[in-house]
């Protein structure tokens, strides 16, 4: 039975799922969804069966690659499989048989699999040379006989003057050996979003090495505990970001090669580092002869064929996730990453166009449940998101998975048994796109602080969110990084502490640490950063391409500014560092209880406070560009002591230094703002500080 059988064949009424209440307990609004919820786990039962019944079990299932793809066997040769169901034939060439087209055929076997054995050499060496060039030839149904890399493929590299990708026979002597296990899921995630080509300083294509010695260090003393890895999903064209994937189960080899990302990511565990993996799902590269499409000769071999199998604004093709190879390929393709590699978590990449039909384009959400859970919404990729989330967190405790939805599809972040898709987080895209929205349209005075907190606080109970200010969206070109919104043209001459402090500059340095402070804060249950912007990086990214005269100058990190004494950058390099290990200390991330006492309009400032088995900390932020406030009441829950443990104004960070951390705060038994007691404090403009109860 197929997938798509399978869906179709679903009755709601006789899906038993005692965990749906759970659910419902937490949002009453789903209840007339119930049938739907009901359905989407029928299907998600009925496939798991089909693979127990039919596959050897799930665990069999998502380990295709021990079967497709090349292997060396125990005598040396190496046996070779492929799916390409619309194939006529399939032939091997490369460097062992001098690119010779039809000397080594594959054999036919059931259900569009083919199977090739290289016997080993007479000296009972391999027939393929380690780092050997290789092509599978496919003959189509027309008769024409066309190179591919095997979509399976582990390493692929374009040789000199050519720029299609040749598969890369990786078989070296010794392979490297892991010293650290993975490190422990952190459940106060601080995450670096980082790409290994532009962490460096020099206008070139940067490689892993790079990143372990020079850029890891600088992360772990930030005092970032996780690293979210784009781009290392092998791409033909630099220039996407690693966004049109042309090879699954290969890493970029213009960073390096299999074994050196391999010990980058265990330096990485040594430091008790995280390592995440922008993983792309959604769609891949419409290249035919380095990608995966058209393999067998067909348009329907891992795709959709005719309009749903193409994605309009990214010029790629999506996945047809309804055929049992496709799934496999995919599922297989998590487990790949964590096996060979170790990575630790993935980020799925587009969640929203899998989701819907409509891809997401042109498709706005105003919140409504019908939105989610009418024909709108594809079944077939819920599906599959399911089943890859359930596998992962079955075989690996320690998982963390992110979904990249704008919809706030409901569930997003529950468990499968309990009606959800299993991610562990999803990340929190509106808050970034209230901030650039704010600089860019609003005066100072204009700024509305119910929106703020509202934008920052406005995500789905039980269902933990990143927060960030700005991500890689805010910062390629087209856009602005934050920093540059604020301060744009002045940061090339006015960011020297000899150079004249101007109202500019004064005022970005302000809101770059008050906007980072308050969305760490207040904005989820975890943190994410761009490489770079934690400084205040002064220009967008731009990868070299046409239209730039394939320039490396801005597909850089300039991390030689927060090392210059001279200049500003140090200090809000220092304050992001400061702000993450105050968080490390009191863990606000983590919370469960969080409060607004106070966001005034007149006044500009906002007042909320968090509390747990770590203590209590109240937040105080003052965003009016002029007026300062002595003896401000704010309200606060617990009594006692309080102490200043972080202030945006302190001189270290470039502030001016207004507020004496030597003076402690004392609470009045007085309600205040919704709060069982008060305290005075003072609080200039500009500035945002958290306080501390004493022990």
């Amino acid at each position: 039975m197929s997938i798509r059988e399978i869906i179709s064949s679903v009755d709601p009424e006789k899906v038993l799922m005692p965990e749906l209440e759970n659910h419902f307990r937490d949002d009453s609004y789903l209840r007339p969804y119930e049938r739907e919820l009901k359905r989407r786990y029928g299907c998600f039962t009925k496939v798991m069966k089909m693979m127990e019944d039919h596959e050897g079990g799930l665990d069999r299932f998502t380990k295709g690659y021990e079967y497709f793809g090349h292997h060396v066997t125990p005598e040396n040769g190496v046996i070779w499989r492929e799916w390409a169901p619309e194939a006529e034939g399939l032939f091997l060439r490369g460097d062992f048989n001098n690119w010779e087209r039809v000397t080594h055929p594959f054999k036919k076997l059931e259900h569009g699999k083919w199977e090739l054995y290289l016997p080993p050499n007479a000296d009972g060496t391999c027939p393929l040379a380690h780092q050997s060039s290789l092509k599978v030839v496919v003959v189509t149904k027309h008769g024409e006989l066309g190179d591919r890399n095997s979509p399976w493929a582990t390493y692929l590299k374009h040789p000199d003057n050519n720029f299609q990708y040749h598969m890369v026979f990786w078989n070296p002597p010794q392979k490297y050996v892991f010293k650290h296990p993975h490190p422990a899921r952190p459940d106060n995630m601080r995450i670096y979003e980082c790409h290994v080509g532009i962490a460096s300083s020099e206008g070139k294509v940067a490689d892993y090495k790079n990143f372990q010695h020079n850029v890891l260090p600088k992360i772990k003393e930030l005092g970032y505990n996780t690293i979210q890895i784009m781009a290392i999903m092998e791409h033909a064209y630099y220039a996407s970001f690693g966004y049109q994937i042309t090879g699954f189960y290969a890493e970029s080899s213009r960073f390096g090669t299999p074994e050196e990302l391999k010990e980058m990511i265990d330096a990485a565990h040594g430091m008790g580092i995280f390592v995440m993996l922008d993983i792309v799902h959604s769609h891949a590269s419409k290249n035919v002869l380095d990608g995966l499409n058209q393999f067998d000769g067909s348009n329907t071999c891992f795709f959709h064929d005719g309009p749903r199998g193409v994605h309009d604004l990214w010029d790629s093709r999506c996945f047809d996730y309804a055929q049992w190879e496709v799934m496999r390929f995919l599922l297989s393709n998590l487990r790949w990453w964590v096996e060979e590699y170790y990575f630790d978590g993935f980020r799925f990449d587009g969640v929203t166009s899998m989701l819907y039909h409509s891809k997401g384009i042109a498709h706005g959400f105003s919140g409504h449940y019908d939105e989610y859970f009418g024909m709108v919404t594809d079944t077939e990729s819920v599906l599959y998101m399911s089943i890859a989330n359930y596998m992962l967190h079955k075989y690996y405790p320690f998982m963390v998975t992110v979904a990249e939805d704008v919809s706030g599809m409901p569930g997003m972040c529950r468990r499968v048994e309990e009606g959800g898709q299993g991610f562990d987080y999803r990340l929190g895209m509106s808050i970034p796109d209230m901030w650039i929205k704010i600089l860019k349209e609003m005066k100072d005075d204009d700024w509305n602080m119910s929106q703020i907190t509202h934008t920052l606080t406005n995500r789905r109970y039980s269902e933990r969110t990143i927060a960030y200010v700005e991500s890689h969206d805010q910062a390629l070109v087209g856009d602005k990084t934050v920093a540059f919104w604020l301060m744009d043209k002045e940061m090339y001459t006015n960011m020297s502490v000899t150079s004249e402090r101007t109202v500019i500059i004064d005022r970005g340095l302000a809101l770059h640490k008050m906007l980072r402070l308050i969305t760490h804060s207040l904005g989820g249950e975890a943190y994410l950063n761009f490489i770079g912007n934690e400084f205040g990086h002064p220009e967008w990214l731009d990868f070299p391409r046409a239209g730039n005269n394939s320039s490396y100058h801005y597909a850089r990190r300039q991390f030689h500014l927060p090392a210059d004494n001279n200049l500003r950058y140090k200090s809000l390099n220092r304050f992001d560092r400061d702000m993450n290990l105050t968080e490390e200390k009191y863990r606000w991330l983590i919370f469960k209880h969080q409060y607004i006492s106070c966001h005034h309009e007149g006044d500009k400032v906002i007042v909320y406070d968090k509390q747990s088995k770590h203590g209590a900390l109240v937040f105080v932020f003052n965003f009016h560009p002029t007026e300062s406030y002595a003896d401000y009441r704010i309200g606060v829950e617990q009594p006692g002591k309080y102490k200043i443990v972080l202030d945006t104004d302190a001189r270290e960070y470039e502030g001016h230094g207004r507020l004496d951390h030597s003076v402690d705060f004392f609470t009045y038994p007085e309600n205040w703002s919704g709060r069982m007691h008060s305290m005075k404090v003072y609080i200039p403009s500009r500035v945002g500080i958290v306080l501390a109860k004493c022990d």
